[in-house]
């Protein structure tokens, strides 16, 4: 059973890696898997290898990696040209969240309002260099925003309440990270080696470094923090999370931009604008019809109810 749940909540925290908003964190508490997670992340890198605990990481890490490795492509294009309505489920999916963080809190205290403030101020500063657009500027950086990014999404994807995916699409490295695995799929498919090692070296190589470093730091680190200063703690995981809200207003989409316009820096010309993907295009917010507020809000609230209904299966053993 155990390696059944873990199996559960590794695929559900690979589907929510995939989604910005969704804290993979969040996926393993609702499975009733995550103090067994961030215990067995502890044991393996501290150099004890418990049966338990490689049970556990094993059986998670597999079932969360396939189920990127199969739905990446889905989810990419669906982010890309139905983003109203995706980022609409996402802001259902992330409030969702919320009476799971809440739970663990117990009665709340001064240093949870405390953590709580500064985990909302942290995401509006996210949010707001998003709709500047800053953070779009370095969609296509090299290796070290790859492994800088890798370090992030992992470190949030452990954390209840926090998305990984959400910050890799802040710093500009969603998309080209999934289009990466899907392009890695799409060439196995095909036999074509060349092309799978070429995107597992320039994206996959330092966007894993990353997790590994990512996942072992801030694993540890939780630990420590929820052993000594545990509603601080929550409280910024909770802010976080609320915060996350913000940077997800659905009605914007993607704009192809004209000839002299500036987009990643670079001045575009005729050649250049030619070779622009759907995915690098500038966002620009617009005013909904009735019919998508309407479709917005009911996707809202489906969202929230599968978070909720998901994190019925281990609410016995949700906490720490």
């Amino acid at each position: 059973m155990l390696a059944v749940r873990s199996a559960i909540g590794g695929i559900l925290m690979g589907l929510a890696n995939l989604v910005p908003g969704i804290s993979g964190g969040t996926m393993l508490l609702a499975a009733g898997i995550y103090p067994d997670f961030i215990k067995s992340i502890s044991d393996v890198t501290t150099f004890r290898f418990r049966l338990r605990s490689i049970i556990v990481l094993g059986c998670v890490v597999a079932a969360a990696a396939l189920a990127i490795i199969l739905l990446a492509g889905t989810i990419n294009h669906l982010v890309i040209n139905e983003r109203w309505a995706m980022y609409s489920l996402f802001i259902g999916l992330t409030l969702g969240g919320v009476p799971i963080v809440r739970r663990m809190l117990d009665r709340p205290s001064r240093g949870m309002w405390i953590g709580l403030v500064a985990g909302l101020l942290l995401m509006t500063v996210l949010a707001i260099l998003q709709m500047a657009q800053f953070s779009s500027q370095s969609g296509r950086a090299g290796y070290l925003m790859l492994f800088l990014a890798g370090i992030a999404g992992a470190g949030a994807m452990i954390l209840p309440g926090v998305s990984g995916a959400y910050l890799l699409l802040l710093l500009g490295q969603y998309v080209p990270i999934l289009s990466a695995i899907d392009r890695f799929k799409e060439a196995l498919e095909a036999g074509d080696i060349g092309t799978a090692f070429d995107a597992a070296l320039s994206v996959g190589l330092p966007v894993g470094l990353g997790v590994v470093l990512g996942v072992v730091c801030v694993s540890n680190l939780l630990r420590i923090l929820m052993d000594r200063y545990r509603k601080p703690t929550l409280g910024v995981l909770l802010g976080l999370l609320l915060g996350a809200v913000i940077g997800l207003w659905p009605f914007q989409q993607g704009v192809r931009p004209e000839v002299g316009e500036t987009v990643k820096g670079k001045v575009l010309t005729v050649e250049l604008l030619e070779k622009l993907e759907p995915a690098d295009y500038p966002t620009r917010y617009f005013r909904p019809e009735s019919v998508q507020v309407g479709g917005a809000a009911l996707l809202l609230l489906a969202g929230f109810g599968i978070t909720t209904a998901i994190s019925r299966l281990g609410r016995e053993k949700s906490d720490l």
